[in-house]
């Protein structure tokens, strides 16, 4: 039967006491982690937050009818304990924070009894996600998901602190906005009071934030929640997080500046890790053809080699036709791999096709001098050994060819790079490889619509060398936008917005808006920009994923509190889920669904 804790006040944490407090008397409160009756002495590992304690209960220090309610203690029992800190009797547990040390009970109270857990709270849980999101509140428990949650705490206090310091206001925008559908799908909320109108949930603050540097608060941020209605991956949630800024009178550079350091000093503090000051910057063109990537993992080589001028006159219709349609060849160079057998090659051709190519070409230098290749018959020796010095081979390397647009080619060869790199252990652990990833084409062709459509979105200024070309050469036309890119992941990105009438009418004239649909979508931004608008610019991340990568986790769930699986429900809530007719009636609206 639960007991009350009246009269008890909880004077540390489990790893708040330590040797220093060898003698004195102190009251613990938590879960039980594990329990060892001896007979004699009943031994139990007190668990909170900060860690684990050990407990000794005796008949003689806490009496007969202590001891008996100590015996009926079994896991996940919440608990609250008097005692006395000594010197661990016992082996020190140099695994543990409090490994030397141990509490003598003098009083026990069980404050909440608890039923067999359908999962263990265990650092080293070997359950299904499934199961660990439906009891996704014992999931967090657990000790490795109580340290990722932490850190993410500590890094949201360490960026408000750091970014007031910088001048920057924390200002709430609306979650209920109006949908502007120009990229992802938006979460729509039906209107009771305006019936057959409805809100969105906020992709991001865009247009708020511009309107604050309208009004004159000059540095902005707010740690956000944003919706999207995307499928889901690793690295994705229908509802995510974002550290939002905005900056007035500002250029590329001052925003790339204070964020350096705002990475820096988070990285140090949480981490102890220096970030190496200022950070590499790569244009989005030498990104590509250097990585196949406009988020390149700097953690290894393995670069793409444009050997188009190298094979333009060879016989291997593969090559010669990529080359003759537009297209370019290139290569990577998989150094060391030369003697995977052909099962493990047919492997990576089938990886290359599912990203679409054709085929997938190679040459393997074998370690014993041999020469194999699936397109050796059709090249000239000269030609194939032209073709071999300009990848760099050498006995043992394993040269691989892409031949097709240059998209196709980047997505083949980028994502093959990363992995051959991640399967043959070719990636350094434990480094964080900091890029800013700048000048990003404005807009890309969109064949579905058959128009283009911006790559970030239509607010970002153009390179002003660039802006002859947007009537003749729309693709040709850069974006003074910038991404933060770490090991491979995009962690946030931002550009400088256009703040002239004329530019931003042109802009929606390439993303073929009418001024009517511009207004309409766009109307109140628009009008804001008639009274006067500062130069401005901005960032977000995902703090999602910057804390996944802080705590080496391999997906943004085990960093959010309570996330959804890949169909955006909640197995833990069971939401979606239907609501009562009443509820619809309210808003007017009616279902029309196929039986299931």
């Amino acid at each position: 039967m639960a007991e009350s804790m009246t009269g008890l006040k909880r004077s540390h944490r489990c790893t708040e006491v330590s040797n220093q407090l060898i003698g004195e008397k102190v009251t613990v409160m938590g879960w039980v982690q594990k329990r060892r009756n001896l007979g004699s002495l009943i031994f139990v590992d007190l668990r909170d937050r900060s860690g684990l304690l050990q407990i000794i209960f005796d008949e003689e220090t806490i009496g007969t009818e202590g001891f008996e309610k100590a015996e009926k203690l079994r896991n996940e029992y919440v608990i609250a304990v008097v005692g006395t800190v000594e010197q661990r009797s016992g082996a020190v547990n140099q695994n543990l924070k409090t490994g030397d040390i141990e509490i003598k009970a003098e009083e026990l109270r069980i404050l909440s009894e608890s039923e067999t857990p359908p999962i263990p709270i265990d650092a080293n849980l070997k359950v299904k996600d499934e199961v660990r999101l439906k009891y996704r509140y014992l999931d967090l428990r657990r000790p490795n998901i109580q340290r990722n949650l932490i850190i993410r705490s500590k890094v949201a206090m360490l960026v408000r602190n750091f970014l007031a310091e910088e001048g920057f206001l924390e200002i709430e925008t609306p979650m209920l906005t109006k949908s502007t559908p120009e990229g992802a799908r938006d979460y729509l909320v039906p209107s009771r009071v305006h019936p057959g109108s409805f809100y969105a949930l906020p992709q991001s603050p865009q247009l708020f934030k511009q309107l604050l540097m309208c009004s004159g608060y000059d540095r902005y941020f707010q740690i956000v929640k944003c919706f999207r209605d995307e499928d889901l991956r690793a690295d994705r949630q229908p509802e995510f997080t974002q550290i939002d800024m905005e900056l007035s009178f500002v250029d590329v550079d001052d925003v790339i500046d204070v964020n350096e350091r705002l990475l820096a000093k988070i990285f140090k503090e949480i981490l102890d890790v220096d970030v190496a000051l200022p950070i590499p910057r790569m244009t989005w063109q030498e990104a590509m053809d250097r990585f196949g990537s406009d988020k390149p993992d700097m953690r290894f080589g393995m670069e793409l080699t444009d050997v188009t001028e190298v094979v333009k006159d060879c016989d291997f219709v593969v090559f010669k036709g990529a080359i003759e349609a537009g297209g370019t060849v290139r290569g990577i160079n998989a150094t060391g791999q030369g003697n995977l057998g052909r099962k493990k090659i047919d492997v990576l051709v089938k990886f290359a096709k599912d990203f679409g190519a054709k085929g997938l070409a190679y040459i393997q230098l074998k370690s014993d001098g041999s020469v194999k290749s699936s397109f050796a018959k059709f090249m000239k020796e000269e030609e194939m050994t032209a073709l071999i010095d300009a990848m760099g081979g050498k006995p043992g390397d394993l040269l691989l060819f892409a031949a097709d647009k240059n998209a196709v080619v980047y997505d083949v060869l980028g994502n093959l790079r990363l992995e051959i790199a991640k399967k043959y252990d070719m990636i350094p652990e434990g480094e964080f490889k900091f890029l800013w990833v700048t000048e990003f084409p404005l807009l890309e062709w969109n064949e579905d619509e058959n128009r283009y459509t911006a790559m970030h979105h239509p607010f970002t200024m153009p390179m002003e060398e660039d802006l002859q070309y947007i009537d003749s050469d729309p693709g040709r036309v850069r974006a003074k936008a910038y991404d933060i890119v770490l090991n491979g992941t995009e962690l946030g990105g931002g550009s400088v917005r256009i703040f002239q009438n004329d530019i931003q009418e042109k802009m929606f004239e390439c993303l073929g808006f009418t001024k009517e649909e511009a207004h309409e979508r766009f109307g109140f931004l628009l009008e804001a920009f008639k009274y006067g608008v500062p130069p401005h610019a901005g960032l977000a991340y995902g703090l999602d994923r910057l804390i996944m990568w802080m705590t080496g986790e391999d997906s943004i769930r085990d960093v959010i509190a309570f996330p959804k699986v890949k169909d955006a429900s909640c197995l833990m809530t069971e939401a979606p889920a239907p609501v009562d007719d009443i509820q619809l009636n309210e808003l007017q609206i009616q279902l029309d669904l196929e039986d299931k």
